[in-house]
């Protein structure tokens, strides 16, 4: 699926997408998350992080202070239960930030358990450095990195604000991992057909799609449960996480699909146009767990003559929807006085009150 915007930036903390290159982490900065010898030991110099994985940790910086390299470690190691993450799998985690600020000090930035929404955290995007703690952990794991902050004379230089003093400190638990060959469980109730591709029951894997013959394909976007998962509903938003292969009407050959890819699962947000129009709106109120054939006229895809070698006319797609999260939302401005409305409130005003200029402008001009 060729997503129809620039690629997606996943919903993660500042800290980690700033530190994810190798090239932006200093040799003199990588310390072993673990200290070897007959046993591992955790890392003495990381805050101590406890608390239920699931829920938000209690992080304590007491007789601590910020160690100025990177520095990570395990905190919590999961239950076992499942396989281990692989460096290529797509992470759903919660994740929470705070500013080591001095010896003992420490404050907290943000937290996706407060915001109500999960991150997806794909960790073939990550360095062999920030990833090495999470793979080969089972879920339900926590770990802690640490970033020294950055230089304030390098950040004058930049042309960027001067940083907040100290450490940074990323709280990483994860929640579920995606990987290659992910499938939906259920059992498949149709085939399609009645005028539709039929896509046959042969298993989970990747689905064969036949295109009936002598026949013309609908005018409108047609979608069919395969599967029906029982699942939530994906909804406006979110991202969700899928498998898919995609055939063009017109011959029935396949032109991608994620099983020719190793099975390695594609993500993306639903109505944010990352996809194309068919998928937003074929996918959205559909539940997680189910398989789904969509058909897809040109309108609602790339076109009777779609450019630079994209699948043209009716195009059919069957679509595994492995998970959906919510995005993460923005941090909420103060509210200020009690009497002053939010931002999103005054920005529709502005936008109100500038329509009615430009048509007041209109009419003058005799403009309907």
């Amino acid at each position: 699926m060729r997503r129809r915007a620039a690629a997606l930036a996943v919903p993660f903390s500042a800290v980690l997408l700033a530190m994810s290159s190798c090239a932006s982490i200093p040799e003199d900065w990588k310390t072993p998350a673990f200290l070897r010898s007959d046993s591992d030991q955790m890392d003495t110099r990381l805050p101590s992080v406890t608390g239920k994985v699931g829920e938000a940790p209690k992080v304590d910086f007491e007789g601590k202070a910020p160690p100025g390299e990177q520095i990570s470690g395990v905190a919590k190691k999961g239950s076992g239960e499942g396989a281990l993450i692989r460096n290529d799998d797509l992470l759903q985690v919660q994740m929470v930030d705070y500013q080591w600020t001095g010896k003992g000090k420490g404050e907290q930035k943000q937290s996706s358990y407060e915001r109500g929404a999960p991150v997806l955290l794909n960790l073939e995007e990550m360095s062999d450095d920030l990833r090495k703690n999470l793979v080969n952990q089972p879920v339900g794991s926590r770990v802690v990195f640490v970033f020294p902050g950055q230089d304030p004379e390098e950040a004058k230089a930049m042309g960027q604000p001067s940083p907040e003093p100290g450490d940074q400190v990323s709280i990483v638990d994860v929640e579920k991992r995606y990987g290659k060959g992910d499938i939906v469980d259920g059992e498949q109730t149709t085939d399609g057909g009645d005028g539709l591709p039929t896509v046959p029951d042969a298993g989970h894997g990747k689905p064969e799609i036949t295109i009936p013959e002598d026949t013309d394909p609908p005018k409108k976007l047609k979608t069919v449960d395969l599967i029906e998962g029982d699942g939530p509903e994906v909804t406006d938003e979110q991202q969700v996480v899928v498998q898919y292969t995609g055939a063009q009407w017109s011959d029935g050959k396949i032109f991608d699909s994620t099983w020719d890819k190793g099975g390695k699962p594609f993500t993306f947000a639903v109505g944010q146009g990352q996809v194309i129009k068919g998928w937003d709106q074929g996918l959205k109120g559909k539940k997680v767990g189910s398989r789904v054939m969509l058909v897809i006229p040109p309108d609602l895809a790339y076109g009777k003559d779609a450019p630079n070698g994209a699948p043209k006319g009716t195009l059919v797609f069957v679509v595994d929807i492995l998970g959906a999260v919510d995005s993460t939302p923005p941090p909420q401005a103060d509210a200020g006085d009690g009497d002053k409305k939010d931002d999103k409130d005054a920005k529709k005003d502005d936008e109100k009150d500038s329509k009615n200029k430009d048509d007041e402008g209109k009419k003058d001009d005799g403009d309907k």
